[in-house]
């Protein structure tokens, strides 16, 4: 059976999926990047191989999306590389043809894709700030000493939800000890956090948007039902969370996998491979470009960074 396999890298988590011709996703996984891309992904393709080992796949499509999409394209030897706003818009029509907006909130950044007739006609993202993300929510819940998985359910038992400022990570963790300490309730500072994750995010992210239903909302805070009840509160209408949400981008690049150049030399057994990094400062001209080398089993595989033929190292290996 052929087979597409679609890796989408953050950098707070990695997500994969391999998919077969009618896109239907036939193994998937979801773990931590913990700084170091090549790693999960090794690991994520040995969780994935598990998973398909006692079906014939022929893997002839290798996508890859995410903040770390070119150098796991590069070590996958991948027949795509696409940005997330593309992957996420192609892996969200996949399964909700009338989607007009898709709210995204991930671990470090934050984005809205605005959809009309399957095309995307307008998007913003927010990434020189973390106030509002996932990894804005784990510090807080650390902080209050809840686990983050419970911070919906504790969000929905509050009557009198908290105001508290979080157009900033730093001020809004200010207000947050200030509000625990004159003795607010931790239910409702939790159920303001949620609420002010939204309107910081429909303030910024969403500024000047036109927003229509029906809507998408995906990430890994879509997974906390604080955060999409106040959503919901705040557009009037149904938010959409799907329990695959977090896998949408890597959906999205599996699928256009099927679009690009047919590879036919990917194997499971890229786990067993020793990849490296190494930064080098190109000096031949005033730009000191930064390269960033990539190397398989000791042999130069792909360099980029240069800013202009002084620092094509690949050609110069050619």
């Amino acid at each position: 059976m052929n087979a597409y396999l679609g890796v989408d890298i953050g950098s707070i988590s990695t997500k994969g999926v391999i998919i077969n011709d009618d896109n239907q996703i036939l193994a998937s996984y979801y773990l931590w990047t913990k700084g170091n891309p090549i790693e999960a992904v090794k690991t994520l393709i040995r969780e994935l191989e598990k998973q398909v080992s006692k079906q014939k796949l022929h893997i002839i499509g290798v996508g890859t999306t995410g903040s770390a999409r070119k150098l796991i394209g590069t070590m996958l030897n991948a027949n795509i590389v696409k940005n997330e706003i593309t992957a996420h818009a192609i892996g969200t029509l996949s399964l909700y043809p009338d989607v007009k907006t898709i709210f995204e909130i991930g671990g470090q950044d934050s984005k809205i894709i605005l959809i009309e007739d399957g095309v995307v006609v307008d998007y913003a993202m927010n990434t020189l700030c973390a106030a509002g993300t996932g990894a804005f929510l784990s510090s807080q819940a650390n902080r209050l000493g809840v686990p983050v998985e419970e911070f919906g359910k504790i969000a929905l038992t509050s009557k009198n939800p908290t105001k508290i400022a979080a157009r900033c990570t730093v001020f809004a963790e200010s207000d947050l000890v200030h509000k625990a300490q004159m003795g607010y309730k931790k239910e409702d500072i939790i159920a303001g956090l949620c609420k002010s994750v939204v309107s910081n995010y429909l303030n910024n992210v969403g500024k000047g948007k036109k927003i229509k239903a029906p809507i998408i909302f995906q990430g890994g805070v879509s997974k906390n039902i604080g955060v999409k009840k106040a959503f919901e509160e705040e557009v009037g209408c149904n938010v959409t969370v799907d329990k695959n949400g977090h896998l949408m981008g890597a959906l999205g690049v599996a699928i256009l996998s099927k679009k690009a150049p047919l590879m036919t030399n990917f194997q499971f057994s890229i786990t067993d491979d020793n990849f490296e990094t190494k930064g080098v400062e190109c000096n031949r001209c005033s730009n000191h470009c930064e390269i960033i080398c990539v190397s398989k089993n000791k042999k130069l595989i792909d360099a980029w960074g240069n800013r202009c033929s002084n620092g094509d190292i690949m050609s110069k290996q050619r």
